[in-house]
């Protein structure tokens, strides 16, 4: 069997072996895929971050397992209403949102009942 040279597609040195090998060694090919998803995983690590922050805000604010706080008492901490990792909907048409196991649902002036899945 013929051996066949190429580059490495991350630092461009010769490489023998294979005719499919891309790169040199297992440092090249993870150095050259992080690369590639750089943005993708920028933008992935802030969203965690904002998720984090938010459950974190809520699990201090509720120690109980359940209480009531206003709205501008989670924004001004930087809670972002925008992120949340799943909704529910009850039987009688309230929507919680949910941060992990940490949720909440918006009431009446501009009140938000904190809560904790308990079946998680």
């Amino acid at each position: 069997m013929a051996e066949y040279a190429q580059t490495c597609m991350n630092c461009g040195k010769e490489i023998k072996g294979r005719h499919d090998k891309r790169f040199c060694d297992d440092s090249c090919r993870n150095a050259w895929h992080n690369t590639q998803n750089k943005d993708a995983t920028t933008y992935m690590r802030a969203v965690n971050t904002t998720l984090k922050r938010n459950r974190k805000i809520m699990e201090e604010l509720n120690t109980k397992g359940k209480t009531v706080v206003k709205k501008d008492d989670l924004t001004r901490r930087g809670f972002n209403f925008d992120f949340h990792t799943n909704i529910l909907t009850t039987k009688t048409g309230g929507t919680y949102h949910f941060c992990y196991e940490h949720g909440y649902l918006f009431l009446e002036d501009d009140a938000v009942m904190l809560v904790i899945n308990q079946r998680v």
